[in-house]
């Protein structure tokens, strides 16, 4: 039988990163390098050879706090992701072989840790130009966030909001780093929480009209502004230890979003005399229930890859580590759970025997 190869052995296999079991991040099993077969597109599905990814705080949260199961199986995360179109479904009909992508994913499906991954295409966009890898792959998932709780949660217009208040709870985070320029672009008055030297730096760099501690007295520090009321807020912090000042802020007939989990039940009573409005953003809703908004992922990731080509958004990517493999994924998930990080986290590049 020497010099036989069985069919198995000629599927093509490329690179990845997972795990086992949920483990503590200093554990070294937390993340281990895999080879996995290449993933093949069907119907509206793309197939994309990825150059760049980011870490996120709900990679953090799935990988720590996950249920193990009994499957032999790695289990692959991650969301954000830049690459290039190697291959696509038969239905396909937004992209072509060779289109540079960036999206957020899909939280049903096997993620973006790998060097390449297929993806509905109706939550892809076309990636700046302009922006390199280690800067595109900063921006699907917090982009999406951000202007779906402003634009479609909040029901702002995008432009003409002059004279209107946006608090936003954590804005030195990947998702506020971008809420704070999408609200500035559209005309709001923005008052952003940071509580450390580099996170001040930051959100005032981004274009917050004021910055505020949210280790502090919330009300009494917007209040010292002359603010007695805000029209909106976005919570992107914990909605335990901030819901109660929110509350007390927020305009009759405003606004609140949050994306943050509580531990403890909402008291919406708090807001029903004012008529005020509470609502969650999570970015992966559409594609977990495959509504019928799906396509509206393409086109936001298309809208913000237009203002990045004009220019008129700053790239948030703070820190990259390079290649793609367990060491720097442990490092990127211990950076993200220090607390410590302003903007994000950037993995790029795969060692050259990443497909084979």
């Amino acid at each position: 039988m020497n010099g036989i190869r069985r069919a198995s052995d000629m599927t093509k296999k490329i690179k990845a990163v997972g795990f086992m079991k949920h483990l503590p991040i200093t554990e070294k099993d937390s993340f281990i390098d895999i080879d996995i077969e290449q993933p093949v597109a069907k119907d509206y599905e793309l197939l994309v050879e990825i150059d760049g990814i980011s870490v996120n705080p709900v990679d953090t949260f799935v990988r720590r706090d996950g249920q193990d199961d009994t499957s032999l199986s790695p289990k692959i995360i991650g969301w954000d992701a830049v690459g290039r179109v190697i291959g696509k479904g038969d239905q396909v009909s937004l992209f072509d072989i060779g289109d540079r992508v960036w999206y957020a994913g899909d939280f049903t499906k096997s993620g973006s840790n790998a060097a390449q991954q297929v993806i509905d295409e109706r939550l892809v966009g076309l990636a700046p130009s302009n922006l390199t890898p280690s800067q595109a792959a900063a921006i699907p998932l917090v982009g999406l966030t951000a202007y779906e709780a402003l634009f479609e949660q909040m029901r702002l217009p995008l432009t003409g909001n002059e004279g209107k208040v946006l608090l936003i709870i954590n804005g030195a985070g990947g998702v506020g780093s971008i809420a704070i320029q999408l609200a500035k672009l559209a005309g709001l008055t923005v008052i952003a929480t940071a509580s450390k030297p580099a996170s001040i730096s930051w959100v005032k760099q981004l274009g917050a009209d004021y910055i505020i501690d949210h280790h502090q007295d919330v009300v009494r520090q917007v209040r010292d502004l002359g603010y007695q009321y805000v029209d909106y807020c976005l919570n992107l912090n914990s909605l335990d230890l901030h819901f109660q000042a929110i509350s007390e802020l927020i305009k009759p007939d405003g606004h609140i979003v949050a994306i943050g989990e509580n531990k403890k039940p909402i008291d919406l009573q708090h807001l029903k005399r004012k008529r005020a409005s509470f609502s969650w953003e999570w970015m992966f809703s559409k594609s977990y229930y495959q509504t019928d908004e799906m396509i509206t992922q393409h086109e936001i990731l298309t809208h913000l890859s237009g203002l990045y080509q004009a220019e008129k958004l700053q790239v948030i990517t703070q820190t990259t580590y390079s290649p793609i493999n367990a060491q720097t994924m442990r490092q990127a998930h211990t950076d993200i759970e220090s607390g410590l990080t302003v903007g994000k986290i950037t993995l790029t590049g795969w060692d050259e025997q990443a497909n084979y």
